[in-house]
């Protein structure tokens, strides 16, 4: 939405109660600081102001000091270098959450945003989540600017728009955010420290729904000093916002700010849990990125359209399912459309990320296939991707009749188990080499595969131990010879032939548990 001129700026406003604070990031401003506070002082508005200051060879965090010290409302922090105009304004967003203040703003210190502004957007802040100062609605906004300087503007303009889809003004610093609506997690979830941190903050909340608005403003130039931004900045910005534009294709819930399970998850603290959390954790280094990468494509693409199709074929729409082993919820998103699925993990992180691109709209559970927290035949279906290669046989066994107890007489399951020589496992095997036999690396891009399917007759030795039988077998070009893609339901038969013939001092556990 669009602020037009239709409300006179002079327009004496009504301002909160509850106390404003805005933010001001400093680096070499000693002509500017003491002009800006006390220009916003004389405004007579119930709010505070804080300084951010990146260690400022010229004198500047003496400046605002001094002005500490002589105004009550007035606060300066101190960093030891320049770390960033993003990560300055990180801080004081962080400080402000940590205050208890419910408004903030944003500005720079050189006057290009102009403090007679504020009251105007303090006033918009009251019915919108965040209030943005536009230099794209009148055309004038930048009259003062060089043509370069414009030009530089105008693309990072149309970039932001064309690859993020944001209409507003997602490079402009002069902004109003209702931090009593807004969560701090909000701008956790940014990663740049730069200039990008502010595209990528807007587009986090543009993301997540929060409103916004714009106030069309117009910015002369600089009034002392010059302008900070260099051209690594901007190429550091560029390179930002393709990764965001890649992330957000490819990641369609890496954005989305987390909610609290429902009422009706069951979540408990798992100490095994550990070695997958740090799986399931963001991938910091450029080797576990790609690799993240790489999953991701093959998860959105292969297994996501596969498992669609074959659940679609053996299940009842609105089927109660529970997806064991649910990782980041990349591949079922088709299935939890039209089935009731519960997301069952023992991984705390892969339940975040499972929960940010279902939308909250899953029961999550955090618990152990070893001991489903559900009751005897409660569900039509189960379906595991990946997860019985990394167990022993034993193990394999305890999980399959743990699944049998849960499953009604006629439930099913859908499994993608890869082979031995599989192209996943293959894949892996000579990236483990390249890594750590060849460049000496300690890295582990995946947890260890301990057992890996031979052929159809081994999984249905695997399968009949445990009361189920193989119905359906695919390993092929679907999904690139990775899977071998199997439904197998409980078998009845050997239910009932166990009950009558079982030595009742067998130690084998009964369907009953």
């Amino acid at each position: 939405m669009n602020y037009l001129d239709e409300q006179p700026p002079n327009q004496e406003v009504s301002v909160s109660q509850k106390k404003t604070l805005i933010i001001v990031p400093t680096y070499n401003e000693r002509d500017n600081a003491k002009k800006l506070a006390l220009e916003i002082l004389e405004l007579d508005l119930d709010l505070d102001l804080l300084f951010i200051d990146d260690n400022s060879p010229d004198g500047t965090g003496q400046i605002i000091n001094e002005l500490a010290s002589k105004h009550e409302n007035v606060f300066a922090v101190h960093r030891p270098s320049k770390l960033g105009i993003g990560s300055a304004h990180l801080t004081g967003i962080k400080w402000a959450y940590a205050n208890g203040y419910t408004t903030l703003v944003s500005m720079d210190c050189d006057f290009t945003h102009i403090p007679q502004d504020l009251p105007v957007f303090l006033r918009l802040s009251i019915d919108s989540d965040i209030v943005i100062g536009s230099r794209y609605i009148r055309n004038d906004s930048l009259r003062d600017w060089s043509f370069l300087r414009r030009i530089l503007t105008q693309v990072g303009h149309l970039l932001t728009r064309l690859l993020l889809g944001m209409k507003y003004d997602a490079t402009g610093a002069f902004r109003v955010y209702r931090l009593d609506n807004i969560p701090l997690e909000a701008f956790k979830l940014t990663r740049s420290t730069g200039y990008s941190f502010l595209f990528e903050s807007l587009y986090i909340l543009a993301r997540n729904g929060f409103s916004i608005w714009e106030v069309p403003i117009i910015l002369p130039s600089r009034t002392y000093g010059h302008s900070k931004m260099r051209i690594s900045d901007a190429f550091s910005s560029l390179l930002r916002l393709g990764t965001t534009f890649l992330t957000k294709w490819l990641m369609t819930g890496r954005y989305k700010i987390q909610k609290k399970p429902a009422n009706n998850s069951t979540i408990s603290d798992l100490n095994e849990s550990t070695g997958w959390d740090i799986y399931w954790a963001k991938k910091k280094s450029p080797i576990s990125w790609s690799y993240s990468t790489i999953a991701t494509l093959y998860r959105r693409f292969l297994i996501k359209r596969n498992l669609s199709r074959i659940v679609s074929e053996h299940f009842e729409p609105g089927s109660l399912l529970i997806h064991a082993g649910c990782g980041s919820g990349q591949v079922d998103t088709e299935v939890s459309a039209r089935h009731s699925v519960i997301a069952l993990d023992l991984s705390k992180e892969a339940l975040k990320l499972y929960d940010n691109i279902h939308k909250g709209s899953q029961n999550l559970t955090l618990g152990t296939i070893f001991s489903l927290p559900f009751a005897s035949e409660s569900v039509d279906g189960i379906y595991h991707l990946g997860v019985m290669e990394h167990f022993s046989d034993d193990e394999i066994q305890r999980i399959l009749l743990e699944f049998n107890r849960v499953l009604k007489p006629s439930g099913k399951m859908v499994i993608f188990w890869p082979p031995k020589f599989g192209v996943s496992v293959l894949f892996l095997r000579f990236a483990h080499f390249i890594l750590n036999q060849i460049f000496r690396q300690r890295i582990k891009l995946h947890p260890d595969e301990i057992t890996l399917l031979t052929s159809k007759d081994h999984a249905s030795s695997i399968f009949g131990r445990s009361r189920f039988e193989v119905e359906y077998y695919y390993f092929g070009i679907q999904d690139l010879f990775t899977y071998c893609m199997m439904v197998v339901r409980k078998s009845l038969d050997l239910a009932e032939k166990d009950t009558t013939v079982t030595n009742p001092n067998s130690s084998h556990p009964h369907i009953d548990g």
